[in-house]
């Protein structure tokens, strides 16, 4: 009936003006139907595997092809074919991380998961908070596993008190239900074990979180060496124009949050006598030092290979190396240069950067090292190339009463070839107090050069593995078992089932029904 004709009799067209029109309900209706059906879709368990997988064709696709933001990117850019390099470059696979795609992937998966725990979570809940605790012989009859034991000697009392110690020497936890017609001992285990698969969600959010995070961090290379310091980093920036053949190689400084100072380097080499190229290399050490200015501290810090060093979300590794040689030491003898100068010969040795005394006074200190000294045409001193053909060190010493003298120390075949031009002696072997000669030194590279990592996801993307293997271990290592033992004088009917691994529940529901006919001691 009508509401027009209860107040009056009003014809059925001359309804209240103010009353909701039936256009403006059916479009409210067709809008909520709307809204229904992309979250029906959207918390889809088929549709979040569709998700997944796609997401896991991306990362593969990340794998296979070389990201833009690695140093070697443009090695592989220009072996591609100009096909590849199109292709590629507009379906954005040079950079698919941080590709518009991939994130929509992430976070379409992110709400599947959440809504489709959310749908499901109050079914899973009901079996913590809402147990069956009573039992029909009928019901314990239907289940999966289900066992009739008949022991006509005992009682209902004796026969629960039985149950409910074999259910406990079976690590079942009991819960006993007495009825006018029946007892119901009610045993599971394993009942947490429902919800771990919304731990699971949670440790696959807390990945997606932190993949997110890590996302928004960068990679650049910072370069070390003695006494120097440094509070930026260059990163390496390909600019694709237009996704075609050609593509633009810049760089980028980063203000780092703190300042590394270089305090040593060192090469380890296979052959000594060899050079310092990476097939005779067996190690890179590089010490630093950080200077924090927000925190005030210093921290020293040794990075080699596969030993990375991390401080305040930045990891600092060894990734490569200045090929123009120098040396870490250099062992001199010094000579008097007449007899007239006075002293004796000394052997001594610099580190680089640094300075020794003599035994009259005088300080001598190391300046630089020449891997390769080769003479310009107005007899200045040059670098011939990375190879230790011609090494000679440069050194300043300050006698006591203040006097400096600038010269070169080679080593003896050097010296040797020097000797034969006269302009060439009178200039590098005439110094009026020394003669040094360079007798050994330790090879090394002239700097070390280290990848510098901001990731501000790696703790919580280990954090989520960590949750997400130990909770898959207690899934499929556990399972929630339940088992209705319904008793009647004389009249054991036991039914159950189990979420997982039934053939081990059924072994040791068998066992628990030996228990109670008694053919099966509880030792």
């Amino acid at each position: 009936m009508k509401e027009n004709s209860l107040i009056g009799g009003e014809p059925a067209q001359e309804q209240n003006p103010e009353k909701a029109s039936p256009t403006k309900t059916n479009k409210t209706s067709g809008l909520s139907s709307w809204i229904d059906s992309f979250l029906n879709l959207i918390s889809a368990v088929p549709f979040g595997i569709s998700l997944l997988i796609l997401l896991i064709t991306a990362c593969m696709i990340g794998m296979v092809i070389q990201q833009q933001e690695l140093e070697s990117f443009s090695g592989y850019y220009a072996e591609l074919t100009p096909g590849e390099k199109i292709i590629y470059g507009r379906l954005g696979f040079f950079n698919i991380y941080h590709a518009w795609y991939f994130n929509l992937l992430l976070l379409l998966l992110s709400l599947n998961i959440i809504l489709a725990s959310i749908d499901h979570f109050p079914a899973a809940w009901s079996y913590i908070s809402r147990k069956k605790l009573t039992a029909s012989p009928t019901f314990a009859m239907t289940q999966k596993f289900r066992e009739k034991v008949e022991v006509p000697q005992l009682d209902r009392k004796q026969l629960t008190e039985r149950a409910v110690k074999a259910a406990k020497h079976l690590r079942f936890k009991v819960r006993v239900t007495e009825e006018e017609a029946r007892t119901t001992v009610f045993a599971e285990r394993g009942v947490w074990n429902r919800l771990g698969a919304y731990v699971v969600h949670v440790g696959l959010l807390t990945i997606f979180v932190g993949g997110y995070l890590t996302s928004r961090g960068y990679t650049g290379n910072l370069q070390v060496a003695p006494d120097q310091s440094e509070n930026k980093m260059s990163q390496a920036v390909f600019n694709l124009e237009n996704a075609t053949n050609q593509f633009a190689i810049g760089s980028r400084d980063l203000k780092l949050p703190f300042t590394v100072e270089g305090v040593d380097i060192e090469q380890k080499l296979i052959n000594k006598d060899g050079g310092i190229e990476v097939p005779n290399t067996l190690d890179w050490l590089t010490r630093i030092k950080i200077h924090d200015e927000e925190t005030g501290k210093e921290t020293e810090a040794l990075i080699h290979m596969n030993s990375p060093f991390d401080y305040r979300g930045y990891r600092l590794f060894q990734a490569s190396y200045v090929q123009m040689g120098s040396a870490r030491s250099i062992k001199l003898r010094v000579t008097p240069a007449t007899p007239a100068a006075g002293g004796t010969t000394e052997e001594i040795s610099i580190q680089r950067n640094g300075e020794t005394k003599l035994s009259d006074g005088t300080r001598v200190k190391y300046v630089e090292f020449n891997p390769h000294i080769t003479f310009t045409q107005d007899s200045k001193i040059d670098f011939g190339s990375a190879q230790y053909e011609n090494p000679g060190a440069h050194l300043i010493y300050i006698t006591p009463d203040g006097k400096e003298g600038d010269v070169w120390a080679f080593n003896e075949k050097f010296i040797g070839e020097i000797s034969s031009a006269p302009f060439l002696k009178s200039k590098f072997l005439s110094d009026p107090k020394y003669q040094f000669v360079l007798t050994d030194f330790q090879k090394v590279g002239q700097a070390h050069i280290l990848s510098v990592q901001y990731d501000p996801g790696a703790k919580v993307v280990y954090v989520g593995f960590t949750i997400l293997c130990l909770t898959l271990i207690f899934i499929f290592f556990f399972s929630h078992q339940r088992l209705w033992i319904v008793i009647e004088d004389g009249k054991v009917h036991l039914g159950g089932d189990s979420n997982r691994n039934r053939l081990g529940f059924e072994d040791r529901a068998r066992k628990l029904a030996d228990l109670i006919r008694g053919t099966q001691a509880t030792s």
